[in-house]
């Protein structure tokens, strides 16, 4: 049942972190996500009403997944992470999805190690780099305190 648990909330922590931040971030970085001027044509057009919906239909699905998956991996060491203070515990959860999942992702983006190598000039923005920075900063903190409350009083 513990396994089960820390799955569920891990997904559902994931989930509603990742959603807060990307809330907060659409408000700050319009200009990454909306409009045809916007600094990141790649990415779907929230101010278009198809690419919206698409994001909108794909979104808890995909996070549901991600979050369900990433709990998976860190099953084999539950029991270690139950014995971190608390503090620890919070700076594991940041550092996994700040460093791991972002900063040091294999996948290149523009704010990320990879993307700093493999993408061409153009696409390596000052301005979208910190906006990007700034939205996962959010999405980790939120998630890891959730984490770390639900590990201390849930789990």
């Amino acid at each position: 049942m513990q396994i089960i648990g820390f799955v569920v909330v891990f997904t559902l922590a994931h989930a509603l972190a990742y959603t807060i931040a990307g809330v907060i971030a659409l408000q700050i970085s319009k200009d990454i996500y909306e409009g045809k001027k916007r600094l990141c044509t790649f990415l779907n057009d929230m101010s278009d009403e198809t690419e919206r919906a698409h994001v909108q239909r794909w979104f808890l699905p995909a996070q549901l997944l991600r979050g369900a998956l990433m709990a998976i991996v860190l099953l084999p060491i539950l029991s270690a992470l139950q014995q971190l203070s608390t503090l620890l515990l919070f700076l594991f959860f940041v550092m996994l999805m700040f460093v791991y999942t972002h900063v040091s992702s294999a996948s290149p983006f523009i704010d990320n190690i990879e993307g700093q190598v493999y993408f061409r000039k153009e696409y390596v923005m000052k301005q979208a780099l910190v906006k990007f920075q700034l939205e996962m900063i959010i999405y980790a903190t939120i998630f890891s305190v959730m984490m770390t409350i639900a590990i201390r009083m849930i789990l």
